[in-house]
């Protein structure tokens, strides 16, 4: 019988944001392009510039911006109609 560990390795996923406009925004990570409305999302229309680029993404793969203190996960963005936004 053979033993061993298992270990999770961080992998870089280069995430950025490819435009700024009047209605949103657009990120490109894994290779797929995703557009979030500052109607869906308002914490990113009064941001700054440099806020809105300083997104990470987590181990998952899903987008954070710590000095917003906001976070999305990509799911949401693919299949936006599983996941209404409700405010309360």
């Amino acid at each position: 019988m053979t033993t061993g560990t298992s270990t999770l390795a961080a992998v870089k996923t280069k995430t950025e944001v490819t435009n700024i406009s009047p209605y949103g925004i657009w990120i490109l990570t894994n290779n797929k392009e995703y557009f979030i409305s500052y109607k869906d999302y308002p914490v990113f229309e009064t941001a700054s510039i440099k806020q809105i680029a300083d997104v990470t993404t987590d181990f998952s793969g899903n987008l954070h911006w710590d000095e917003l203190d906001a976070d999305i996960e990509l799911e949401s963005l693919e299949n936006p109609d599983d996941y209404p936004l409700v405010y309360h």
